[in-house]
């Protein structure tokens, strides 16, 4: 393993780290996340493709849109039908709180937005936060609109410590009582608030017939410390490695003669396991890839070649060690921020890296002139897991977990290196062009 960058942090450049920011705040879900990945791939000269089109086998860069998924490759002109992919995975969504199918409701003359839980959100820094709402809203005819109310419309509110005196001694949150944001005063009319949508989305609320919305806390992205070394902002887990994925995949398809097709797989309901028809444990990337096969000509047996020459980094974030938690995490492996990105072990398959995996994304870092660390849990504390295992198991890929180093994991707004996300996109750079 390399060691940490001895140079001052703020002598990097800092214009991909400037470009997460934007991302980051212009992607308050999994969809809007999507969208602005596709409009910086066309940029890159790429082109959507519809599933239910034929394909053709032509050269260049190509992507698929499946609701919060998106898949995108670049054909290497001349490439064979049995070409191996490189593939880069990550995944769209993130914890938060997710508008019910009846939202409307209220007490006390308060009015309130009925909101579910969605994956291992950390509670608690949802509370006395200002937030938007976004997502998508679907029409009768079933057109999708994305909608963004990036202003605060919301706010969870906590308790007063004059009504829980002991509410430093142990804060315990109930999930249906005590999550449910208020967002004005007066009676509750039920299709308040999905009339409220359509208005800021320019759409007469009698058309609209379903709604996938979420909220998300409205303080922008920023710089942290004294050093501007840190940056603290929302959904980095795991926009960080879309991010990085995109600009990888742009950049490598300028490269003259590269072996492989690289590819960016970026799934939706990670967070949740992934089983949908956008998450990692559906059928999405093996269908894309198969018809890339069939489309270029082969059969069957070029498929299989390509399959058993293709490798999977899973790039997701992994734990830094917590200066003021150090016990829970495994003694020999302390991953720091701005030390480059994790390598993220687990013998028991949580995660997929093996010893040929390690040589694998150590020999790209190397490439690169990238450091980095390697990540294992605690013998005593219960392991996360990714669609690496997933995508290894379902399509046959040999696949290697990685990511950048965070605190503040599923936060509503969490905490990295302000350097990592550009060493993790020089190594997916290196990576893809093989």
């Amino acid at each position: 393993m390399t060691s940490a960058p001895s140079r001052p942090s703020q002598t990097f450049d800092r214009g991909h780290t400037d470009d997460l920011m934007t991302f980051l705040a212009a992607s308050p879900s999994p969809y809007h996340a999507v969208a602005n990945a596709a409009e910086r791939l066309e940029k890159a000269g790429f082109q959507q493709v519809e599933e239910t089109a034929a394909w053709d086998g032509t050269s260049g860069g190509k992507y698929v849109i499946r609701g919060g998924a998106i898949i995108a490759w670049y054909v290497p002109e001349g490439a064979a039908p049995h070409t191996p992919y490189r593939i880069v995975g990550a995944h769209t969504d993130s914890p938060n709180l997710r508008v019910k199918p009846q939202p409307d409701m209220g007490a006390q003359g308060w009015r309130q937005v009925a909101v579910e839980l969605y994956g291992g959100t950390l509670l608690n820094t949802w509370l006395d936060r200002d937030l938007g709402l976004a997502g998508r809203i679907t029409l009768r005819d079933g057109v999708n609109h994305l909608v963004n109310i990036d202003r605060p419309v919301l706010r969870v509110p906590q308790l007063a410590i004059h009504l829980d005196r002991q509410v430093n001694d142990g804060l315990k949150l109930d999930r249906q009582r005590h999550m449910q944001p208020i967002w004005g005063l007066g009676d509750v009319h039920e299709g308040d608030l999905i009339a409220f949508v359509a208005e800021e989305a320019g759409v007469d609320a009698e058309d609209v017939a379903g709604w996938d919305l979420m909220v998300h806390a409205v303080e922008a992205p920023a710089y942290l410390g004294r050093d501007r070394e840190l940056l603290a902002g929302p959904r980095m887990d795991n926009l960080i490695s879309v991010h990085a994925g995109v600009a990888a995949l742009a950049a490598v398809s300028t490269r003259p003669d590269l072996a492989y097709i690289p590819v960016l797989a970026a799934f939706d309901h990670e967070e949740n396991g992934s089983e949908s028809d956008t998450g990692a444990q559906g059928p999405l990337l093996g269908s894309v890839l198969e018809r890339s096969v069939f489309a270029r000509g082969g059969a069957y047996e070029d498929k299989a070649r390509a399959f058993a020459g293709t490798v999977c980094l899973s790039s997701d974030t992994g734990h830094a060690v917590h200066p003021n938690y150090a016990e829970r995490h495994d003694p020999t492996h302390h991953p720091r921020a701005n030390g480059g990105p994790i390598l993220k072990v687990n013998v028991n398959q949580r995660y997929a890296t093996d010893g040929s995996g390690r040589a694998l994304f150590a020999a790209a870092c190397e490439k690169a002139g990238v450091p980095w660390q390697t990540f294992v849990s605690s013998n005593d504390m219960p392991c996360g897991t990714t669609i690496g295992p997933i995508t290894a198991a379902r399509h046959g890929i040999t696949t290697v977990d990685i990511g950048v180093a965070i605190l503040s994991m599923h936060s509503a707004r969490e905490l990295c290196g302000a350097d990592d996300p550009f060493l993790l996109a020089n190594a997916l750079v290196a990576f893809l062009e093989g």
